[in-house]
């Protein structure tokens, strides 16, 4: 059985036929090609699936596709405009705040929301906000510091923080990453290789998704 589901992602509008029981995740990557969205421990608890809801910051791997029928899903994918990188991702690569990438598409979309309520945080409320998305290559400080960056950067411009929309332009291997284009990184499936076991991460992403919605 299959249930026709429509999804507005990334200003585009898409009528699928989907499994009742599928991620908002697989549906992305396999059927929207939007591998962005990166997919690793299925359980909501690294983050790396993280994707805006409406707005809000949801792990991708536990919210049904049926779930977002008719919302808005922005991936990092959506989140530059007019072939610009949006602030959050140019500051990561001024940063130096990207390494291997598998992690950093959902650490932007995570800063994205909570900036758009927190214009103003200080690092611990950044290091906060991203506790449900973990690291395993850097220190967080080059993460932290790029978040309070292009938070600055968009309180004096604030018309570059409006609602994406449009697809990023790729262009040296850190803007590829950090616009979803690079598939790289960490390996999904080695537990050896990923971020699930690191101390000090904090509160479990999943708690941002457990709001999304019933199925219709």
């Amino acid at each position: 059985m299959t249930i026709s589901v429509t999804l507005d992602v990334n200003g585009e509008r898409y009528e699928l036929s989907v499994e009742p029981d599928r991620t908002l995740l697989d549906v992305l990557r396999t059927d929207l090609g939007l591998t962005g969205t990166k997919e690793n421990c299925l359980e909501a608890e690294c983050g790396v699936c993280t994707v805006l809801l409406d707005g809000a910051a949801v792990n991708a791997c536990i919210v049904l596709a049926p779930q977002a029928h008719g919302r808005r899903v922005v991936t990092i994918e959506g989140l530059g405009r007019d072939g610009t990188l949006h602030p959050l991702q140019q500051a990561f690569i001024d940063h130096g705040a990207v390494q291997c990438g598998y992690c950093i598409p959902g650490m932007i979309l995570s800063a994205y929301a909570y900036l758009a309520g927190h214009p103003q945080p200080t690092d611990d409320e950044i290091r906060e906000a991203l506790a449900g998305n973990l690291c395993r290559c850097t220190g967080y400080q080059k993460i932290v510091d790029a978040v309070s960056s292009a938070a600055a950067a968009l309180s004096t411009s604030p018309g570059l923080s409006a609602a994406p929309g449009s697809s990023a332009a790729p262009g040296l291997s850190a803007a590829e990453v950090v616009g979803g284009a690079a598939e790289g990184g960490a390996d999904p499936k080695n537990p050896d290789k990923n971020a699930l076991d690191q101390d000090g991460a904090g509160t479990s992403a999943g708690e941002r998704s457990r709001d999304a919605g019933p199925i219709p």
